[in-house]
């Protein structure tokens, strides 16, 4: 998997070699793994309009598509307790275990929404059972995101890390446009009667035989190099939950905070983008639901192009240039943007769209590799969940709800251009206070390096130094 030189068994001596097949082996996984997860996930929003009909039939279209938009919310409040439960258990029992049970959860709960009676058949209990299963999503959510960009930034060489890392992204936005497409083919197959009465229910179902392939790539996974060093140091360490959490809250304020605005920036745009977009779209500007989704679903198949080079590109000029141009972008052209989708024929929404989609980019393509880097090695799992769930929850998930609920009260349809700035420049503050974390070790861990030249390479520099 990796090996050490150096002879050193402290941090600052040990190099670490990455495996090339174990390094594949990872990204694969934990990419495919992560593509299913968010697949689950992203369904939701895409049939947020059906679900408002089948849960909520007694309200008007708009307070059934702010109900459906709710119960989506919902997921993101338990997602800070998945966060606080699974990011601390990875750093006490190792990072593969925890993206084991998340995948597993995932799948349970998506699969029973796809199961609940709709409000017809057992009333009250329709929306209830609804929530239920977003809140299982939502815990599983809390601790997979956090851990999945632990282990793939843990497996990566410094040099190397924004390319390697942003291919979980690439996965993310291939889990959404999975769902994208699944949906638009069953809502232009089937009659709407039919789409309302079952046919809703086909994308949520397939979470079972997903979940398993998901499951099957990572049970393959090892442990990562830093996780298990980090073990070999200190085996005996305080590893109780309150000791940690005073780690995370007290030791790590600083880049906690920065965390939760670099969090908030991303988010945000991708909320936008991935979920609210399409029902925006439909309900505000009465485009065809799977016309809405096409053109969103097209817009991230372009950014899947794009992750990886732009992930390659920061290991080149580093993290925080990419991110402030993502900020910079934001505070100038989100307004603009949604100004050309208003137009409403599909060049110009393609366009708009393709505008903020190339603004999250620069968050998305970076995140992974930079995120992990912000935190030390035995609170870095759970540290990242925590402050990762914390902003995704108070600013992230609730970003559908909100948007639809302005838009709805005020009639500006450029309502969710003035978030997307105000999004940007907090972001771009965060930034200010964030060290490039660009061809750098991760904090408390050894340099890790592709191959044994670039090891010898490294420990000739540092002898001479």
């Amino acid at each position: 998997m990796s090996s050490d030189t150096g002879g050193a068994d402290d941090a600052g001596g040990a190099v670490t070699v990455v495996d090339e097949s174990t390094l594949r082996r990872t990204i694969t996984g934990t990419a495919v793994g992560n593509a299913m997860e968010w697949f689950d996930f992203g369904v939701y929003s895409y049939l947020a309009v059906i679900i408002g009909k089948v849960f909520f039939p007694g309200a008007s279209t708009p307070v059934q598509l702010i109900s459906a938009f709710a119960t989506f919310a919902a997921a993101f409040l338990v997602r800070p307790l998945g966060g606080l439960f699974f990011g601390p258990l990875g750093d006490r029992i190792g990072r593969k275990r925890v993206l084991v049970t998340t995948m597993i959860m995932m799948a349970i709960g998506t699969l029973c929404i796809g199961l609940i009676p709709s409000y017809a058949t057992i009333g009250v209990w329709a929306p209830v059972l609804l929530l239920v299963g977003r809140l299982v999503q939502g815990f599983s959510t809390g601790g997979e995101y956090g851990s999945a960009m632990t282990f793939i930034a843990e497996h990566s060489p410094d040099r190397r890390r924004g390319f390697l890392a942003s291919w979980l992204e690439f996965g993310t936005l291939g889990g959404y446009v999975l769902g994208a497409v699944l949906v638009t083919a069953l809502s232009e197959t089937l009659p709407y009667r039919d789409m309302l009465a079952w046919g809703w229910r086909i994308p949520f179902l397939v979470a079972g035989p997903f979940g398993l392939a998901g499951l099957y790539l990572r049970l393959r996974l090892g442990e990562t190099p830093a996780y298990e060093q980090l073990s070999r140091r200190a085996p005996v360490r305080d590893t109780a939950l309150r000791a940690e959490l005073r780690r995370i809250f007290v030791e790590q304020r600083r880049p906690l905070l920065v965390c939760l605005g670099l969090v908030m920036a991303l988010n945000v745009s991708s909320y936008m983008l991935t979920s609210y977009m399409p029902s925006y779209l439909t309900a505000e500007l009465g485009v065809p639901q799977g016309a809405a989704l096409m053109v969103v679903a097209a817009v991230m198949v372009v950014l899947m192009v794009l992750v990886p080079l732009v992930g390659r590109l920061s290991d080149r000029v580093g993290r925080r240039p990419v991110i402030m141009t993502g900020c910079v972008l934001l505070v100038i052209g989100a307004v603009p943007a949604f100004g050309v989708i208003r137009h409403g024929d599909l060049l110009s929404i393609f366009l708009g769209c393709m505008l903020v989609g190339l603004m999250f980019l620069c968050f998305d393509s970076t995140a992974p590799a930079t995120l992990p880097a912000l935190f030390p090695t035995e609170v870095r799992a759970g540290a990242l969940s925590v402050a990762f769930n914390l902003s995704v929850s108070l600013f992230g998930g609730t970003t559908p709800l909100v948007n639809e609920a302005l838009v709805h009260l005020t009639g500006n349809r450029l309502v969710p251009g003035f978030y997307l700035a105000g999004a940007g420049l907090l972001g771009g503050i965060a930034v200010l206070y964030m060290t490039e974390p660009a061809g750098r070790p991760l904090p408390g861990s050894p340099p890790a390096v592709s191959d044994e030249r670039e090891a010898a390479e490294l420990t000739r520099a540092r002898r001479r130094g």
